[in-house]
C-alpha cells in the first residue's frame, strides 16, 4: 500500500514551489473563472503560464490537480469549451470538478485526465462514492460534514476509488460551501461559487428591531463576541493515524489564498507528522499541533471528525486568523560574507532571538547584525525593507529559510 498524499494548495507560483519543497506530494491550481478561490496577488497562475506551473510541479516531483470547480452557468460552459484545449495541453495529473456539465466536458475533451470529485458536492455515503466510481471518477473529495467512523465505513464499501479528505484550515459555515451571502450581501458583485467570496460569515454582526432604525444592539454569546457564523479552522494533525487507517489516500490542506509562510510551515508541520506515523505507528503527534499555532489561525477544532461539531467549533470572539509566531523575514537567495539577504515582513532588532525554519531544519539563532542595502550597520528592519543580517547560526540551505518569533503567543487557543 503506498504511503498517504499531502496535498497542499498553490495559489501562485512561488506558493507551488514552496509548497513542494516543504514537503508536499501534490499541489492544487486553478485559473480565474474557473476555480473557487480567485487569487489577485503574486506571480498568480493564469492560461499563459498554466503549462510552466504543472511542468514546475512535476520537476519537483509533485502532482498538479486543476480546479475547474465552479458552479457553471451557460456562460462558464461556452468560456470553458473555448478553453479546454489549453487545459489538456497542460497535463494535469487530475482535473477537480463538481459539475456535471464540467464533468461531461472533461471526460470526452480530456479522456487521459484524472477525475477528482470535489467537496462541493457534498459526498457523503458510500452509494454516492460509488456512483461517482461509475461515471469514470478517479477520486472523491468527501465532506468536511463526515465523522472518519464514516469515511471507514465509505472505505469498506468502495475499496477500488481514491478518497481524500480535507484536515486543516479555513471552514465554511455554510453545508459543503454552498452559501449565497456573499452573493446577496455584495448584490451579486461577489459570488462564493465562481471564486470571489467576500465571507460575510467573518463580520460582526448587530441586531437592529425594525420599529427602532438606528438603534443597534450587540449580538453576544457568553459576552465573547459577535461573529456568530464564523467557524474555527480545522486541524487533525493528531488525527493522522485514524485517518491513515480509516481509509484516506489524500490529506488536504486548505488555503490558495494564505500566506506563503503558511504555506510553507503548515506542509512542514503536516509532512513531518507524516513521517514520524510511518516510521512509528504510535509517534506523539501532539508537537505538530503546537508548531500550527505558529501559523494564522482562528482557533483550531476537529470539525465534524470525530463524529459531532461541537459549539466551540465556533470562533465567537475573533474573525481574522491571527498567528501564534509572527513571520520575520524570507531569505532571497544571497549570501556575502556570512550574512544573508532577506526581506522582513515584520519587524526584528539586533540581538533579537529568532526561530528558522527550512524544508529540513529548524532551529533558534540571534539576529548578531543588521545592515542596509549599502551595508550600513543598523539597529532596526522595519517591515518590508530589505536588509543583511548576520545570524549566530546559518541554515545549512537557505534558499527556502524563512525566520519568525519564538514560541507561541497566548491569544491563539
Amino acid at each position: 500500500m503506498k504511503n498517504v498524499e499531502l496535498l497542499m494548495p498553490a495559489g501562485n507560483m512561488e506558493k507551488l514551489e514552496y509548497a513542494v519543497r516543504y514537503g508536499a506530494n501534490a499541489v492544487y491550481l486553478g485559473v480565474v473563472d474557473f476555480s473557487l478561490r480567485a487569487m489577485r496577488k503574486g506571480s498568480i497562475i493564469t492560461l499563459d503560464n498554466l503549462n510552466h506551473a504543472i511542468e514546475l510541479a512535476h520537476e519537483f516531483g509533485a502532482k498538479a490537480y486543476l480546479t475547474l470547480n465552479i458552479f457553471a452557468f451557460n456562460n462558464d460552459i461556452r468560456l470553458l469549451e473555448e478553453n479546454i484545449e489549453k487545459f489538456a495541453d497542460a497535463k494535469p495529473d487530475a482535473v477537480i470538478l463538481s459539475d456535471f456539465g464540467i464533468f461531461n466536458m472533461v471526460k470526452n475533451k480530456m479522456p487521459n485526465t484524472d477525475i477528482h470529485v470535489s467537496t462541493q458536492t457534498n459526498t457523503l455515503n458510500y452509494e454516492s462514492v460509488k456512483f461517482w466510481r461509475d461515471l469514470g471518477a478517479s477520486r472523491v473529495i468527501l465532506a468536511r460534514e463526515l465523522a472518519i467512523k464514516d469515511i471507514a465505513e465509505i472505505r469498506k464499501h468502495v475499496p477500488d476509488i481514491e478518497l481524500e479528505s480535507f484536515v486543516h484550515g479555513s471552514q465554511c459555515v455554510s453545508f459543503s460551501g454552498r452559501c449565497l451571502l456573499s452573493d446577496y450581501f455584495t448584490g451579486g458583485e461577489r459570488k462564493a461559487n465562481h471564486g470571489n467570496c467576500s465571507q460575510p460569515c467573518r463580520w460582526s454582526y448587530k441586531l437592529v428591531e425594525e420599529t427602532r432604525p438606528g438603534q443597534y444592539y450587540e449580538i453576544n454569546q457568553d459576552e465573547r463576541g459577535t461573529h456568530i457564523l464564523s467557524p474555527k479552522d480545522l486541524c487533525l494533525v493528531e488525527y493522522i493515524p485514524q485517518l491513515i487507517e480509516a481509509g484516506v489516500d489524500s490529506l488536504k490542506v486548505e488555503g490558495r489564498t494564505k500566506s506563503l509562510y503558511y504555506v510553507s510551515a503548515v506542509a512542514k508541520a503536516y509532512r513531518n507528522a507524516i513521517d514520524d506515523y510511518y516510521r512509528d505507528k504510535n509517534a506523539d503527534l501532539s508537537k505538530y499541533f503546537i508548531e500550527l499555532q505558529k501559523v494564522g489561525n482562528r482557533g483550531y477544532t476537529t470539525g465534524f471528525a470525530l463524529g459531532e461539531n461541537k459549539p466551540d467549533s465556533y470562533s465567537y470572539d475573533i474573525s481574522k486568523g491571527l498567528a501564534g509566531a509572527d513571520f520575520l523575514c524570507e531569505f532571497k537567495g544571497e549570501e556575502k560574507d556570512g550574512t544573508y539577504f532577506v526581506k522582513v515582513k515584520n519587524k526584528m532588532l539586533a540581538g533579537d532571538e529568532v526561530e528558522i525554519i527550512t524544508p529540513e531544519e529548524q532551529f533558534r539563532t540571534i539576529v548578531e547584525k543588521i545592515y542596509d542595502e549599502e551595508f550600513d550597520e543598523i539597529q532596526v528592519a522595519n517591515t518590508n525593507a530589505d536588509v543583511w543580517i548576520k545570524f549566530s547560526q546559518n541554515p545549512k540551505d537557505y534558499k527556502y529559510a524563512m525566520a519568525r518569533t519564538i514560541g507561541v503567543k497566548a491569544h491563539v487557543s
